[in-house]
């Protein structure tokens, strides 16, 4: 079997079996890229080559100054691409088995206190058609915690709005009901009276939020849009649509609620992975204790 052969099939096992959302597979195949270049530059077959030629690669790939972090998720994406050769006997052992990861510290996402959140969203100019969605877009990133994909993919089909509640299909076409706040509902519905004023294009009749041409909005343009009001309000952080999310998680967390309904709301598969949020709750419990516990504070003489 062929190269192409070969990835195409991994490409079709991470996306039917593991059930990878379209992005995940992406980041998956650009990395294993990497493999198949050094592959066909050093002349090996990838179904001999060992753990020291692996090893080799990894080192250039640091040569090149890259973070612990993406050489962690290069490996994780070699592990996962050799046990599917294992898996489907396109080889007998897996040579990233006995491979190290970096050690990686935590890196603790970053979020926007609820006083910052109310800076970006004064500064959208709701007069306009472009405005009126994208502050829609933004509350109800930060009200139900969604993922960008998750977002541009709201069809009206997903809209429970006397119920409460929204229906999202995360990452691997997994389905959730997250409840959605009254004021998110009056921005959508401020948006959906805007909306009735576009031409929508064939296929997106369904499709929220919709671009001014009439097609479903993208990705890149919440991003834009996301850098662009933080600049305005003069927040200096590093802004992207995912910052409302965690942003969403921490202010739950803060406030008392439990993380197995994070989790859910959230559509992490793993506790560990919203457990990240702790941290923060901790950083936040001792900062609290700091400014407030009378131990905490000097006495003035």
């Amino acid at each position: 079997m062929s190269i192409t052969e070969i990835t195409s099939s991994y490409k079709r096992y991470l996306l039917l079996e593991k059930g990878l959302s379209k992005n995940s597979i992406e980041a998956y195949m650009h990395d294993l890229q990497k493999l198949l270049d050094f592959a066909v530059e050093e002349q090996l077959s990838l179904k001999t080559i060992e753990l020291s030629n692996i090893e080799t690669l990894l080192a250039q790939q640091f040569d090149k100054e890259i973070s612990p972090r993406s050489l962690a998720r290069i490996i994780s994406g070699l592990r996962s691409f050799f046990g599917f050769m294992v898996l489907y006997e396109y080889r007998e052992d897996n040579p990233t088995e006995l491979l190290e990861a970096p050690k990686i510290g935590l890196k603790l996402p970053i979020t926007l206190s609820v006083e910052e959140i109310d800076k970006i969203l004064s500064v959208i100019d709701v007069s306009t058609n472009e405005g009126t969605r994208n502050y829609a877009i933004f509350e109800t990133l930060y009200s139900c915690g969604l993922r960008v994909s998750e977002i541009i993919n709201l069809r009206f089909q997903n809209l429970y709005f006397d119920e409460g509640f929204i229906r999202v299909e995360g990452k691997g076409n997994k389905q959730r009901l997250v409840p959605i706040s009254d004021i998110a509902i009056q921005k959508i519905n401020n948006w959906i009276d805007h909306r009735k004023q576009i031409n929508i294009r064939k296929g997106s009749e369904d499709v929220l939020f919709i671009s001014k041409r009439g097609n479903a909005i993208s990705r890149i343009t919440v991003f834009y849009y996301a850098k662009l009001y933080a600049e305005m309000a003069g927040i200096q952080k590093d802004i992207s649509p995912h910052v409302f999310r965690h942003s969403f998680a921490t202010h739950l967390l803060e406030r008392g609620a439990n993380i197995r309904v994070i989790q859910e709301m959230l559509g992490h598969e793993k506790i560990t992975t919203t457990e990240i949020y702790t941290h923060l709750d901790r950083n936040y419990l001792r900062q609290e204790i700091i400014e407030h516990h009378p131990r905490s504070r000097l006495k003035k003489k």
